[in-house]
């Protein structure tokens, strides 16, 4: 049923729908319950993040109108920053290491956004982000904040991150699956995801299992996290505990994704139902799809 005409793609973001990937999980004994963020308009869960940061600042009025906004990104915060930059009025510039997949750039570019490639190192590998890659980032996002008075949407530490999952994404989950899971768990990019749902959950005075997500190694092809960098937003919500995932299975699983369930989605989600798939012996998994597979096209997820 059509319930109305949205005045933007900031008002779609949100509400998206929720499938068991039941061809995946049979002989599991247990349910695997995906939650399909990447049918938001920029095609990932962190669309959220973006709307959310920029609604709190410019309540709290520490962003001002038509005052440019800067963030660090492996491209999904970029992407959803731009789209909602571009609603509100706001010019928006991009850091991205050049390790990420080109895609992203392109597809920020194309929204408006200023997108400013950094040089990785000379130890990194293109599509293999590492920590001092993300360090070298972080350091030109600064520079182009003080020379231009920008406003920095820091994925990393602003509350708005933890606030947009804790308001809207955990609520959805709880609501769409009636409360009845056991076991939730996602990947660590910049932790808003897994915090925020975490604390919803917890409110409703039931014991969910919390498992984050990492890769199995420092050097890895998942894009969007697991860079050994401190994130804040965990501390609000420590899990219960962490399964690594190897790029081998992430890859295997996105691939399953997409021929055996019909989802057309990246690495990071393979490395969640890799993940939700060892923890459904007997239980009801939730996680999350993190983003499309087409920001993927150039990578070898898809060759």
């Amino acid at each position: 049923m059509i319930s109305g005409i949205r005045p933007s793609a900031v008002e779609a973001i949100g509400g998206t729908p929720m499938v068991e990937l039941a061809r995946l999980s049979r002989g599991s004994g247990g349910r695997v319950l995906a939650k399909l963020e990447y049918l938001n308009p920029g095609y990932s869960k962190k669309d959220r993040i973006a709307r959310q940061i920029l609604e709190d600042a410019e309540a709290d009025g520490s962003l001002r109108p038509r005052q440019t906004v800067v963030e660090l990104t492996s491209g999904n915060t970029g992407t959803g920053l731009a789209i909602v930059c571009a609603v509100k009025g706001h010019p928006f510039v991009a850091v991205m290491s050049r390790g990420n997949s080109v895609e992203r750039a392109r597809m920020m570019r194309a929204l408006g956004a200023e997108v400013v490639l950094v040089e990785q190192t000379v130890e990194s590998h293109p599509g293999q982000v590492s920590g001092r890659d993300l360090e070298l980032v972080e350091e030109a996002a600064q520079k182009i904040v003080r020379e231009r008075g920008a406003f920095r949407a820091d994925q990393f530490r602003h509350a708005g991150n933890f606030r947009a999952h804790c308001l809207h994404t955990g609520p959805e989950i709880w609501e769409q699956t009636g409360g009845v899971f056991d076991v939730f768990c996602d990947f660590a990019g910049s932790g808003g995801t897994f915090a925020g749902c975490a604390a919803a959950f917890r409110e409703h005075g039931r014991k969910v299992e919390c498992v984050l997500v990492e890769p199995a190694s420092d050097h890895h092809r998942i894009q969007g996290g697991g860079y050994g960098m401190d994130l804040p937003m965990l501390e609000r919500a420590q899990p219960d505990r962490v399964v690594q995932v190897t790029d081998e299975e992430a890859v295997t699983c996105a691939r399953r994704l997409a021929r055996e369930e019909g989802i057309f989605a990246g690495f990071s989600s393979g490395a969640n139902v890799s993940a939700a798939l060892r923890l459904a012996q007997g239980k009801t998994v939730v996680t999350v799809i993190n983003d499309s597979g087409l920001k993927y096209l150039s990578t070898d997820l898809w060759e």
